[in-house]
């Protein structure tokens, strides 16, 4: 199994989701010994935001790319070949502001590639990122997951759409939750480690 870690808070050893995001890659790794694991600090080396450059070498067979094309869509090639080549992403993510940090998503945004991750056709559109197994490690302050906040959650509901677009499906969600709430913050971590269930 190729694993692909991805991680999106900037507080390294102190952030929850990476905790979280960790136990899930041991999981895996114990279950299949065999693994290889690529991890991918986002934070550290980051993505550069889309600009004109890169949109336009995205829209530029690759033999007609000028060099300064071939760089511009270099981060995105070798994102996207990573992410095809993988068989489990584990994607670490805090909720900021009620959604995703934007290394995150300036991650995603590399990614989604019409004629490469998705496609346009007569039936509309289809994700080309078929058989991978998905695992979010997601945390939060408060607890979003039920209750009157839910509504407030635009991290699991917009990750399980842009990754249903592209076409993975197969998507198990684990949360680290009311770390800032007291009577829950003291076993919010452990309460998630222990609910993991590949």
């Amino acid at each position: 199994m190729k694993i692909l870690h991805l991680i999106s808070s900037p507080r390294g050893e102190a952030s929850f989701s990476v905790k979280l995001g960790r136990a899930i890659v041991s999981e895996l790794q114990s279950a299949h010994p065999d693994h290889t694991l690529t991890t991918h600090d986002l934070t550290t080396t980051p993505f550069p935001h889309l600009e004109e450059a890169h949109l336009t070498s995205f829209y530029t067979p690759e033999e007609k790319r000028t060099p300064e094309l071939a760089e511009a869509a270099k981060n995105s090639d070798e994102a996207i070949a990573e992410l095809m080549s993988a068989d489990a992403l584990v994607i670490d993510t805090p909720m900021y502001n009620f959604g995703i940090p934007s290394t995150l998503k300036t991650w995603i945004d590399h990614i989604c590639r019409a004629g490469k991750t998705f496609s346009y056709g007569e039936k509309g559109p289809e994700g080309l990122v078929k058989n991978k197994k998905v695992y979010l490690a997601i945390s939060s302050g408060g607890v979003y997951s039920e209750g009157f906040m839910k509504p407030y959650d635009f991290t699991e509901p917009y990750l399980r759409t842009v990754l249903g677009f592209l076409g993975m499906t197969d998507v198990k969600t684990f949360r680290v939750e009311g770390v800032k709430v007291p009577g829950l913050q003291e076993t919010a971590l452990d309460k998630a480690i222990e609910a993991i269930e590949l």
